[in-house]
């Protein structure tokens, strides 16, 4: 073409601030015999292109809250029940991850199945004491090991000021006491755990029950759920003192071999010899009763709706190694996913460079908790942070098996759990209030870019 046959727009300064440190600049070329209208019709029209362009390719640089907070938002449905067991929560929050991952553009996802036994309360739930009725989740919980229980029962209060376990089982022999449920403060009880281990857990005494006193925000676990004991535990808080008696309807339902998996994705780097593994739980407390469930915002739709974030930016943004992405279940039933799996890896635990599990970032304490294996990686984790100053401080714990990075480390994998604790979502944790409505998330971009530094160093 002739040099007089185009005349250049230079656009100065077009920028679209998509993604930090970043502006783009366009020369756009029309024909300069262009009538003024048409002229100005197609310099639109190569705006918008370019915009589209842009978009595009901002994508693959960087973190997407908007898709984050969509996923989270989806795994805290009524649908999924609380991603729990006995209405299929979880195992319907696997397949719609399975989807996710896909659309995310991974090579690969496959699913790991294993089964637990685990004790369910979906039905039944009523409590009331001297005619008041509580409400479930709020007022009273379940101990997860415990059985059904349905009646009208006389209280007996310890007396935790002068306490005197002799005496205490003196009364409960007479009786007046026979088939009681027996009252005392948790951490009370905790502290004599011998005397009252035989309360709830034995058969030498005749009471029919237990209830131990919290302070709200009254929680509910399912870490110990793989039995059931002899006599029913129930939890409360803000319960009255002196109350007289208690009226109970409560059933539970043992899952004996119940099927859950595990979902893995793959993204494939241009090196096959060594990976890093990224991973989160997706499964929850499911139901205390029809009409409760605890939808697990923080705990953890959070992690998982990172780390299929992190699956959808690395799809984009070739690897150098491969990257694998596991969204364990069965984590809030004591770590049976991640503990099966490596049992019985799918990819050899010592090409594995390191490990990220991401449990619970849905919380805004500028000190981000972290616990790992690895002297050598925390010490980068903590340089990239200093740099960059994601976090004001990274405030590494003890090794404690809590979630799902610790089986791995019990097999040599080096791994760090990042899970942001004792902010303003924290005291929701296991409690219905954690739910979409108190999702916090300001910790999830500056995890994701920490997490993708990291991986660019190490």
């Amino acid at each position: 073409m002739k040099n007089d046959e185009y005349a250049a727009r230079r656009i100065e300064h077009c920028i679209f601030p998509l993604y930090e440190n970043h502006h783009f600049e366009f020369l756009v070329f029309l024909p300069s015999n262009l009538k003024p209208k048409k002229m100005k019709k197609l310099f639109l029209l190569a705006l918008v292109f370019i915009f589209v362009e842009t978009m595009s390719t901002s994508s693959l640089q960087a973190q997407d809250l908007a898709y984050y907070k969509q996923v989270l938002k989806e795994l805290t449905s009524a649908k999924y029940q609380g991603r729990g067991y006995y209405y299929g929560g979880a195992n319907k929050a696997g397949k719609y991850l399975q989807k996710e991952f896909a659309k995310a553009g991974v090579d690969n996802v496959e699913c790991q199945s294993f089964t637990i036994n685990i004790n369910t309360f979906p039905s039944k739930m009523e409590m009331s004491v001297d005619g008041e009725k509580l409400t479930p989740g709020i007022d009273f919980s379940m101990r997860e090991y415990s059985p059904g229980v349905r009646g009208t029962y006389k209280l007996y209060h310890v007396d935790t000021n002068n306490y005197d376990a002799e005496k205490m089982f003196a009364d409960l022999a007479k009786p007046e006491y026979k088939d009681c449920f027996v009252v005392c403060d948790f951490w009370f009880s905790y502290r004599h755990y011998q005397d009252f281990q035989k309360i709830w857990g034995g058969t030498k005494c005749a009471n029919a029950g237990m209830i131990q006193l919290w302070e709200p925000h009254l929680k509910f676990y399912k870490a110990y759920g793989e039995r059931v004991t002899g006599k029913p535990v129930i939890w409360a808080s803000n319960f009255p003192q002196g109350a007289e008696s208690i009226t109970v309807n409560i059933e539970n339902k043992f899952l004996k071999d119940y099927k859950l998996f595990n979902v893995i994705a793959k993204v494939e780097g241009r090196r096959h010899d060594s990976c890093f593994v990224f991973t989160a739980h997706y499964d929850h407390l499911g139901n205390l009763g029809k009409k409760v469930y605890y939808a697990g915002a923080n705990d953890n739709a959070s992690g998982t709706a990172s780390i299929v974030t992190l699956a959808a930016y690395y799809a984009q943004n070739r690897p150098e190694f491969d990257m694998y992405f596991i969204a364990f279940s069965g984590e809030d039933a004591g770590l049976r996913g991640s503990e099966w799996y490596v049992e019985h890896p799918t990819v050899p635990l010592d090409q594995i460079k390191f490990l990220i599990n991401i449990d619970m970032i849905g919380d805004n304490n500028p000190v981000q908790y972290v616990e790992t294996n690895s002297d050598s990686g925390f010490a980068l984790f903590d340089k990239i942070n200093g740099e960059k100053s994601y976090f004001t401080g990274l405030n590494r714990g003890e090794l404690a098996g809590n979630s799902d990075h610790y089986p791995f480390t019990q097999k040599g994998v080096p791994s760090i759990l990042f899970e942001n604790e004792s902010g303003d979502a924290f005291p929701y944790y296991h409690t219905p209030l954690d739910n979409y409505e108190n999702a916090i998330f300001v910790s999830y971009e500056p995890i994701f870019k920490l997490v993708r530094d990291f991986v660019e160093r190490w």
